[in-house]
């Protein structure tokens, strides 16, 4: 389903959705401490310092549901949450870190690919891109590996406020031609400002197809 084509209803539908309960599960360090797969679920992936810890915090109008920090790394687990009983939605470490360790990044790494693999309830993954940056030599390795692992993903574009209009058409359409060039990923790019509230209620109502 293309953006466009969301309904009013869908779009009160998933607005009730967001409005609603949701709560912080657990954060999960290694794959024995998954919860049971007993609901969807859709992850959100991206560089340290994408915006991810302030898009999920203006999804669900909270200021603090998800703690945003300036540190690249802070996300260190795979933090689980529960959205009004319907699905959970993933928040996962950052990559691209520089100020960490190797071997904790080979560790997060590890715990990334090996969910990203062998979740069987994980419906789509949610690759954030700074607009301002575009797509990075980390990205398309994970897109990549994503086509082998046939897991459905969507590129989401944060802080789109932060460039003039040409530039986000421009970063825009090379995100998209590369993106068509890719089996698993879907198609159409959604930019998106947790600032400016742009594109949110389209990502809820994405976000809520996948319930």
């Amino acid at each position: 389903m293309k953006l466009e084509e969301f309904t009013d209803q869908q779009y009160e539908e998933a607005r009730k959705i967001f409005a609603g309960s949701c709560e912080f599960m657990l954060g999960v360090a290694s794959l024995a401490q998954l919860p049971d797969a007993i609901l969807p679920e859709v992850a959100f992936v991206g560089r340290s310092n994408v915006g991810k810890s302030t898009l999920f915090n203006a999804l669900t109008g909270r200021k603090n549901l998800a703690r945003t920090s300036n540190t690249p790394g802070r996300t260190q687990e795979l933090n689980y949450f529960n959205l009004g009983q319907s699905m959970y939605m993933v928040d996962m470490p950052g990559y691209g870190y520089a100020k960490v360790s190797k071997e904790k990044v080979a560790a997060w790494t590890k715990l990334i690919f090996a969910y990203l693999r062998g979740r069987p309830t994980l419906r789509c993954v949610f690759i954030l891109i700074d607009s301002r940056h575009g797509l990075k030599p980390n990205d398309l390795e994970l897109m990549s590996m994503l086509d082998k692992a046939a897991v459905s993903y969507r590129i989401i574009l944060t802080k789109c406020d932060k460039v003039k209009d040409q530039e986000l058409e421009k970063v825009k359409q090379q995100t998209q031609d590369v993106a068509k060039k890719h089996s698993a990923a879907y198609p159409e790019i959604l930019p998106t400002s947790s600032v400016k509230k742009i594109g949110i209620s389209d990502l809820q109502c994405v976000i809520n197809s996948y319930a």
